[in-house]
């Protein structure tokens, strides 16, 4: 179970955030939940992108993708971890998953649905850089949270420093072209009203270049990129070679 963390910030600020992200993100955390709420499109993607993330740590990690709890016996951090969308599916594939998020009324209802699900997950309203540096994780994901932040590569840094030697960390975010603009922000704010207005700032998206710098900066070995791709015929989202909006990045440290 969840439970009560064994470290935690009390009011957790950060001086890699954006306060003004944190509190926009408290403010829907209630809706993280509604499939047909303003999480709507993290509801749609997620099997996609739960679908490769297991690939590739099953692959990097020499799992059995097809097994019950392929990952047994291996630590993960969600970074950013929100509700726990993403935090609540890896534990059942058998992680032992820690959740941090600086939006507290976030951690708040991840804590409560995991309970009441029967899911062990861990969740800790803190910052990345306050995290201790001697349990590292065999794994990190790091989804959708990128754009958010106002220094990428101090960001990644930390991340890396909390990552074990041998370990994988898989990034997803947006790429800052103009074709992401008109869908993410334009097609998905305005038009069909996908998310709230303002959940995005197209200055802020990241370029698959740009991520693998910092990556290398911080002593991470960039792996793959990995695009996806939303399908309006078949209304469904998939992965695709075209990285021009939505993408991933996999990187490993060196053992």
């Amino acid at each position: 179970m969840s439970g009560t963390p064994a470290f935690q910030d009390a009011n957790p600020t950060s001086s890699l955030a954006d306060s003004r992200e944190i509190a926009h993100f408290n403010t829907l955390a209630a809706t993280w939940w509604d499939p047909n709420g303003p999480m709507k499109p993290l509801h749609r993607i997620n099997p996609v992108r739960l679908g490769h993330i297991k690939q590739d740590f099953a692959s990097h990690f020499g799992r059995e993708a097809r097994a019950m709890k392929p990952f047994e016996g291996l630590r993960l951090l969600d970074i950013g971890c929100g509700a726990g969308l993403v935090a609540e599916p890896l534990a059942k594939m058998g992680f032992t998953v820690t959740g941090i998020d600086l939006a507290e009324e976030n951690i708040a209802i991840a804590r409560h649905h995991a309970e009441a699900q029967g899911i062990p997950v861990e969740y800790r309203a803190s910052a990345i850089e306050t995290l201790p540096l001697d349990a590292p994780f065999a794994a990190i994901t790091l989804l959708e949270v990128v754009e958010h932040v106002p220094d990428v590569s101090a960001f990644v840094r930390e991340a890396a420093l909390r990552l074990k030697p041998g370990g994988m960390l898989i990034a997803s975010t947006l790429n800052r072209t103009l074709k992401a603009y008109a869908l993410a922000i334009v097609g998905a704010e305005y038009v069909l009203r996908w998310l709230p207005r303002g959940t995005h700032d197209w200055a802020k998206f990241v370029t698959p270049a740009e991520l693998e710098a910092h990556m290398e900066a911080a002593g991470l070995v960039p792996q793959s990129r990995q695009g996806m791709v939303f399908n309006p015929l078949a209304d469904a989202w998939r992965l695709s070679s075209d990285c021009d909006v939505n993408y991933f990045i996999t990187a490993t440290k060196p053992a």
